[in-house]
C-alpha cells in the first residue's frame, strides 16, 4: 500500500488505465457524494466487503478512499493480506479534501 495526497492519487488515477477506484464508505455517504468512477464497498461489512472485492479483478490498481483516510487505510490492509492485491493507493485525508469532480446518485 501507498499513501498518496490529493494531487498524486488523483493524478495518478488519471493516467492508469487499469484503475479500480474503490469507496470504502457506508452506502449513505457515498451517496451523498462520490468520486467518479468509484465502486462503493463498505469496509465496514467484512463479509460483504470480501465478497465483493473478491468479484473484482486483482490485477488491477486499486485506488481506495474514505472520508478521512482511516477506514481507506484498513481497507487497504485487508486488500493487501486477506484478498492478495498489491498495487493499493490510499488517499490520504480521503473524500474530505478531494477537490475534483463529485457525483452524487441522483446524478447517476
Amino acid at each position: 500500500m501507498e499513501n498518496l495526497n490529493v494531487n498524486e492519487w488523483s493524478e495518478q488515477v488519471l493516467k492508469d488505465e487499469n484503475a479500480i477506484i474503490l469507496d470504502v464508505r457506508t452506502s449513505d455517504e457515498y451517496a451523498e457524494g462520490a468520486i467518479p468512477n468509484a465502486i462503493n464497498i463498505d469496509v465496514k461489512q467484512p463479509q460483504l466487503f470480501l465478497d465483493k472485492v473478491n468479484e473484482l479483478d486483482k490485477t488491477q490498481n486499486f485506488y481506495v478512499y474514505c472520508q478521512s483516510g482511516a477506514r481507506s487505510s484498513e481497507a487497504c490492509a485487508v486488500l493487501n493480506l486477506m484478498c492478495a492485491i498489491t498495487s493499493i493507493y490510499n488517499l490520504n485525508g480521503g473524500f474530505s479534501v478531494w477537490n475534483g469532480d463529485v457525483v452524487t446518485l441522483s446524478n447517476y
